[in-house]
């Protein structure tokens, strides 16, 4: 199975964004995945930095329980499943079919670029 990674970008034109990724899915090869925020408030607004943490503490490990990744966060097990359908929502995390989470990629960058108006 090829490793996934994930590359996030903030791009205002959402439109913009879906040509590029029409582009890659027309390649031959596996090009990685990208998940776009419109704002610097969005893309704030929805990776905390709780949230992270939860994505990181999955990177790599298989598929986890909420419950697991709650313990290896030090948080409790509601708060954790309420970020975690957050994070499935925004395809950082996946749930498998026994009910677990899995954080499908082997990386991810983040390409935020800002500029003066």
């Amino acid at each position: 199975m090829t490793e996934r990674y994930l590359t996030i970008t903030l791009q205002p034109d959402w439109r913009s964004g879906l040509r590029t990724a029409a582009k890659l899915a027309k390649a031959n090869t596996y090009q990685g995945e990208v998940l776009n925020f419109e704002s610097p408030a969005h893309f704030f607004g929805q990776l905390s930095e709780k949230r992270w943490e939860i994505v990181r503490a999955a990177q790599g490990k298989g598929e986890l329980s909420v419950r697991e990744l709650a313990r290896s966060v030090g948080r409790d097990v509601k708060r954790v499943h309420e970020d975690v359908v957050i994070l499935a929502e925004l395809g950082l995390l996946e749930r498998t079919e026994n009910g677990g989470v899995v954080c499908p990629y082997s990386s991810m960058h983040i390409d935020m670029y800002l500029k003066a108006a």
